[in-house]
């Protein structure tokens, strides 16, 4: 600043009160002059050390050649500290002696002598001998008359006599019944007395007349619609009309026309039986013939970690597709609606990731997913399962590549499957894995240590780029099929590497975007080869840090904007694609094990391009989304583009129903009919029917908690599983009951936040459960009533959906 004498200084509280220079006490703005020994500056330098204030300028100090010096308070911070140091006896003087501080010296002794003659005079007195003044009644004295106690009765006198003689005479005292003597005892009661009585003339009360609090409620309890008939009495005839009616010709033709129909409806009655319940038999089992089966979700084991998952909720389960017991679960922090829409102030409190669990080990991780922010909902590939994409709370998408440890997490299930009954091949797995926990106290010391470490942690491969992905958390994500790819401009074409390279996913910022997964691995070329499309790739294929080679220009390739107008835009929950009717087919034991390893990346051969790729037009590609107001809108991801070829011109919106009350939270095809889809939000679930505008095929009533999640059964048509708030997992069966779950069972103390079922082996059925506890829960599905589908149970089940499109068809065309 053109000073170089001056040296900012930044004095703790500490340093001024040894100085006795603190801020606006010793020194202000006005006085802000403070002159310091040197020797004192030496001794607090030797004191303190380092943490002197004065340790920066110690050399300045020590070479300074006067004996005091001079310290600034800087109110306005005018060098940057509250304090400056002056190193020059010149600049010292100047300032002392420069002309505004020669008149702030001046005015201050004047002020002080001024102080100082005030304290030394003293004030004088002159005597005023008093004057007496003539006392001037203002009416006190009736006051004083009034409050003194006036004697208003006249005084009672009694006199007091005795004989002379018994002056001076001895007296005895002895004890006696007072009660006895009469005239001795005299009892003194209290009483009212009306003469002291006060009567009060006036009094001031307040009275407010309000209703007695009552809580109630009413709800109308909804029951499944029966058949009702009413029965009149007859009407009687006369002897008379009993006969003209019976010899009438109207009675004998109406005999003769209806006499074969007749017949033949009492040969049908003698056939079969027209008052069998069809509905009750279609849910008899021959096996539970006998009386009522007894359905039940049976635990089996339970997930979790005290680092990872603890005071973090499961966002997320998906099961391995190959791998034996292999699941994987997404834990995220804790937050309302609220939070998750603005996240700008909030901060990762902990690391997020993904964690893969083994039923070889149910007590440390297998593999551990890192993540740039919890993770909402992930995919595994069905073309290569180590290829894994993710969703993140920011709308980022993020894609993991776990090759490297396939062979490990292979190896772990099968060394503790080898140390079980191996002869026992065609028995039940998940009784193997019981054995399991028995079978780790026989460890030797080098297991023990291996297994006690910590799991690898796998980096991330590649992430979408912030500009371009989400703006709001993504909510819901799909693979594409296999079979077919999408353009720019939503058309479909063939996918010549039959390899799933195409993603989907929504977010509530109203946008679903259409993602190319980028290249994780590419074939070794040679040394010219990779200086010439070094720029080219998005990750080398060993990467020690990945956080250098980030993906972050992985960008959508279509964008689709669900808007009902220029104001009014959805916020999309859940996406249902129809083409996406498939799931994965597991294998038993030997085949999980058995897989083998892929040297190569199947996305090897991948392009970008698609020149020259045949357009497939029997691909639909309509789509269900549902949205954060409860709304099921039906729309199409082929959009019309203007010249400019990155401009969406126009999209195709079909229709919107409103029948859910809260956001929707599950949106699932059944895996036996492409075109029935459930939907899940707030207290009631729907299904639906593709192709069928008239509305929901089925409609349930309101629950007495919210439902949070739900899922298809994956062995039978008309069973689904929904969690609930309160813990609870309702079971459907469409076939039993369709006004009212047929079992309820209590799983956790806290809200479920996702089911995924799994077919371990034909004999065991598990189903996977996570709560807001971040615990995860196995289930092992009862076999006799929800693991195998009933005797033409999925023809029955189809029958039922197309009755009920018939009656919603009818009910239509009645009301108009």
């Amino acid at each position: 600043l053109g000073h170089p004498e001056i040296f900012p200084l930044a004095f703790t509280k500490k340093t001024q009160e040894i100085f006795n220079c603190q801020g606006n006490e010793d020194v202000t703005e006005e006085n802000c002059f403070k002159l310091i020994k040197k020797e004192d500056i030496i001794q607090d330098l030797k004191a303190r050390a380092a943490i002197s204030d004065f340790h920066p300028i110690k050399n300045i100090v020590l070479e300074y050649p006067g004996e005091e010096l001079l310290i600034v308070f800087d109110a306005k911070f005018q060098y940057g500290q509250n304090f400056y140091l002056v190193a020059s006896e010149e600049a010292k003087e100047n300032l002392l002696k420069s002309p505004e501080n020669a008149e702030r010296k001046e005015q201050e002794k004047v002020e002080e002598e001024k102080e100082e003659n005030r304290e030394g005079l003293q004030e004088v007195h002159s005597y005023k001998p008093t004057v007496h003044k003539p006392w001037v009644s203002l009416g006190s004295e009736k006051e004083v008359e009034e409050e003194s106690v006036k004697e208003t009765a006249p005084k009672i006198k009694y006199m007091i006599s005795r004989a002379y003689s018994k002056f001076g005479a001895p007296v005895t005292f002895t004890d006696r019944n007072a009660s006895l003597v009469e005239g001795s005892y005299i009892e003194c009661t209290s009483y009212q007395d009306k003469t002291f009585s006060i009567k009060r003339l006036e009094k001031d009360v307040g009275l407010q007349m309000v209703p007695k609090l009552r809580e109630a409620s009413s709800q109308t309890k909804w029951t499944y619609p029966r058949h009702a008939t009413t029965q009149y009495f007859p009407r009687q005839l006369s002897y008379e009309e009993k006969e003209e009616s019976q010899s009438s010709m109207k009675l004998k033709k109406f005999l003769t026309s209806v006499h074969l129909r007749m017949e033949i409806a009492l040969q049908q009655n003698e056939i079969m039986n027209a008052f069998f319940d069809d509905w009750k038999a279609l849910a008899e089992d021959e096996s539970s013939s006998s009386g009522k089966p007894n359905v039940y979700l049976k635990a089996h084991r339970l997930f979790t970690h005290l680092y990872y998952l603890k005071d973090r909720t499961i966002g997320y389960v998906c099961w391995h597709p190959t791998i034996y017991g292999i699941i994987a679960v997404s834990a995220r922090e804790k937050l309302s609606h609220e939070e998750q829409d603005d996240l700008s102030d909030k901060s990762l409190q902990q690391q997020s990731v993904i964690v893969f669990f083994s039923f070889c080990d149910p007590i440390h991780p297998q593999l551990i997913l890192e993540c740039p922010g919890d993770i909402t909902c992930f995919q595994f590939n069905a073309s290569d399962p180590n290829i894994i994409a993710g969703g993140c709370i920011n709308g980022q998408v993020i894609i993991w590549d776990i090759s490297q440890y396939e062979e490990k997490l292979k190896k772990n299930v099968a060394k503790a499957l080898k140390r079980t009954a191996v002869n026992t091949v065609n028995g039940s797995i998940l009784k193997y894995i019981a054995v399991l926990g028995e079978k780790c106290v026989k460890l030797s010391h080098t297991e023990v240590q291996q297994s006690s470490t910590e799991p690898p942690l796998v980096r991330y491969c590649a992430v979408s780029s912030p500009e371009y992905s989400h703006k709001n958390r993504v909510t819901d994500m799909h693979w594409l099929p296999d079979y077919f790819e999408n353009n720019q401009t939503g058309a479909a074409s063939e996918n010549r590497t039959k390899t799933h390279v195409q993603l989907a996913t929504c977010s509530p910022d109203s946008s679903i975007l259409f993602w190319n997964i980028p290249v994780t691995k590419l074939p070794q070329q040679s040394s010219s080869e990779k200086i010439k499309k070094e720029e080219n790739l998005y990750v080398p294929s060993v990467v020690s840090d990945t956080s250098k080679y980030l993906d972050l220009c992985w960008k959508p390739h279509i964008q689709i904007n669900l808007c009902e107008s220029s104001t009014n835009t959805y916020c999309p929950t859940r996406i249902n694609l129809k083409e996406l009717h498939y799931h994965y087919k597991t294998s038993d034991k030997i085949k999980s094990l058995n897989i083998p390893v892929l040297k190569e990346s199947p996305y090897k051969d991948m392009r970008t391009s698609s020149k020259n790729l045949k357009v497939i037009d029997s691909i639909s590609t309509g789509f269900f989304v549902g949205t954060e107001d409860g709304e099921i809108i039906y729309s199409d991801w082929k959009v019309e583009m203007g010249s400019n070829s990155a401009q969406v011109v126009s999209q195709k919106h079909s229709q919107k129903y409103t029948i859910h009350t809260e956001t929707i939270n599950t949106l699932q095809r059944s895996p036996f009919f492409k075109d029935i889809i459930l939907s899940i939000g707030g207290r009631t679930f729907a299904i639906w029917k593709e192709g069928v505008r008239n509305g929901v095929i089925l409609r349930s009533s309101c629950s007495a908690g919210r439902y949070t999640s739900g899922h298809w059964s994956l062995t039978r048509p008309g069973v689904f599983f929904i969690g609930r708030g309160d813990g609870n997992i309702d079971i459907w069966d469409l076939l039993k009951k369709t006004y009212e779950p047929s079992h309820i069972q209590n799983i956790s103390s806290s809200m479920i936040t996702s089911i995924c079922p799994w077919i371990a082996s034909p004999k065991e059925h598990i189903l996977a459960v996570c709560d807001d506890l971040g615990v995860l829960h196995i289930l092992e599905i009862c076999q006799k009533t929800l693991s195998y589908p009933l005797r033409n149970e999925l023809a029955n089940v189809l029958d039922y959906f197309e009755g009920e499109v018939k009656h919603l068809k009818y009910r239509e065309q009645e009301f108009q």
